[in-house]
């Protein structure tokens, strides 16, 4: 069966831009960061998921959290999977989302899988529980399989992209197509386009967005 298309973008669009999205292609869903978040400190999604859901959207919920490597905050213990996913989880509710709602880890890291990682992982995922959401976890199709095994109810939302830098993406008809062709087969949603190029019919003219396919129109729904 095909999955539902979505995007993503690190700063919030703008409402215009997202209205002729939902009006003009088959995007079904967006991501909506949390912030502030350890390695996200841009907070233009935040306050907006009952417009998005009044306009038809569904949506993802993403919580950046600590890196191994690279941009944004290292603390990546035990310790800080338990405050941070307090704090993804109290983010949850303060714009909204139903109990038992999911909720998805950003880990920009690929594999190995292993310690410190895998215990931040174990203390985030059980802190969100908690407090009566749901954990899912962005992650490298390389890592889905491992990242599932050690919390097993969590949502794997894969990333395998055949390109990184910014390139055009033409059209509006988005890829749908099952999660579980990303190489990890349990996948609940499949991130196949990073830094696409989209043109709009509206000001700003074009955007640049990371495409997934997701096995619901609304990823967050429990």
């Amino acid at each position: 069966m095909p999955g539902f298309a979505g995007l993503d973008t690190y700063a919030f669009p703008g409402d215009a831009a997202l209205a002729w999205l939902k009006a003009n292609s088959n995007l079904t869903w967006c991501g909506c960061y949390l912030a502030p978040a350890p390695s996200h400190g841009d907070t233009g999604w935040m306050g907006r998921r009952a417009a998005l859901a009044a306009a038809g959207w569904g949506i993802a919920p993403i919580y950046v959290g600590q890196q191994l490597a690279g941009p944004g905050s290292h603390a990546v213990t035990t310790a800080h999977g338990a405050i941070d996913g307090a704090a993804a989880a109290a983010l949850m509710a303060g714009e909204g989302f139903a109990p038992g709602s999911y909720v998805y880890l950003d880990l920009e890291d690929g594999a190995p899988f292993q310690p410190p990682r895998t215990d931040y992982v174990t203390a985030w995922a059980a802190a969100v529980r908690a407090a009566g959401y749901a954990p899912g976890v962005y992650c490298s199709h390389a890592i889905g399989e491992a990242v599932h095994a050690l919390v097993p109810r969590a949502r794997i939302w894969a990333f395998k992209v055949a390109a990184t830098q910014p390139h055009p993406f033409p059209g509006t008809n988005f890829p749908d197509v099952a999660p579980a062709a990303c190489g990890y087969p349990g996948a609940y949603m499949w991130q196949l386009g990073q830094s696409c190029r989209i043109t709009l019919g509206t000001a700003p003219g074009s955007l640049v967005v990371d495409l997934s396919s997701a096995v619901a129109a609304d990823p967050s729904a429990p």
